[in-house]
């Protein structure tokens, strides 16, 4: 144990210890990103990991305390901010994370061949840390979206009940209010009022035909005060293809008054 508070000769001051947490912290981010990644998520807010790992070592080496304060702020900052992590578009580039990690890395060794130049030896640290974050992002992020098949078979057609769906409503005055409280999209094919033959395309409130919902986006489904429920035919684009049904009940606005609570 006395060997981890002992000062490493190539980053100078910095012990042991710190430079073994620093690893771990960054190991952990690494870990996030590819997690993320899987998700079609990409890192925002979440790039402050890279210089605030830096900044605590940094803190040893010019021995300013406060630089600690500022690294372990931007370190939570990446972790807890609520929008840390974005929906990606499209598979994150490979090209620059790789010159990032190609330069880091080089960097790193010529450092270690040379008389310790701590600072240099963490600036080359944090560039091969901010090169590889992006290259575990773009490795892993999944391949070419599968779609489900989602057309008005759909409705005849073998679905899955999710446990946990994807989807919520909402009633209000103007209709049932079906919003996407997932992080992803996902691929509307339509909708019926609970107990009748019917299919409805799923419209905006502006009553456009929508396709997808993206996270947090609303659609409005016009029940009448005579329905006691929905039923939406959806679909997650990705790995699991398979077409998912969405069921929401409740006591009709008509005949509220004949409720009886136990």
């Amino acid at each position: 144990m006395s060997a981890l508070l002992l000062p490493l000769e190539p980053l100078g001051p910095v012990s042991g210890a710190l430079a073994l947490c620093t690893a771990l912290i960054a190991g952990y981010w690494l870990g996030r990103v590819g997690r993320e990644a899987r998700a079609r998520f990409r890192p925002a807010v979440a790039w402050w990991s890279v210089p605030g790992v830096a900044a605590l070592l940094a803190a040893a080496i010019v021995d300013v305390p406060a630089l600690f304060g500022v690294g372990a702020a931007a370190l939570l900052l990446s972790e807890f901010w609520p929008h840390a992590y974005r929906p990606s578009r499209g598979r994150p580039a490979f090209a620059w994370p790789a010159v990032g990690a190609v330069t880091g890395g080089a960097l790193a060794v010529s450092v270690l061949g040379q008389p310790p130049q701590p600072l240099l030896l963490v600036l080359a640290l944090a560039l091969l840390l901010a090169g590889v974050a992006g290259l575990v992002a773009s490795a892993l992020y999944p391949r070419a979206e599968r779609r489900p098949a989602l057309d008005f078979q759909t409705r005849w057609n073998t679905t899955v009940v999710p446990e946990w769906p994807e989807l919520d409503v909402t009633l209000t005055e103007r209709g049932a209010h079906l919003k996407n409280v997932s992080r992803g999209k996902v691929l509307l094919a339509g909708w019926s009022p609970a107990g009748v033959n019917a299919w409805y395309r799923v419209r905006g409130e502006d009553g456009r035909v929508l396709a997808e919902l993206r996270a947090g986006q609303e659609a409005l489904l016009p029940v009448s005060a005579w329905d006691s429920g929905v039923r939406v035919w959806y679909g997650r684009a990705g790995a699991d293809a398979q077409a998912r049904l969405f069921r929401a009940d409740w006591t009709p606005a008509a005949r509220a008054a004949e409720r009886v609570l136990n």
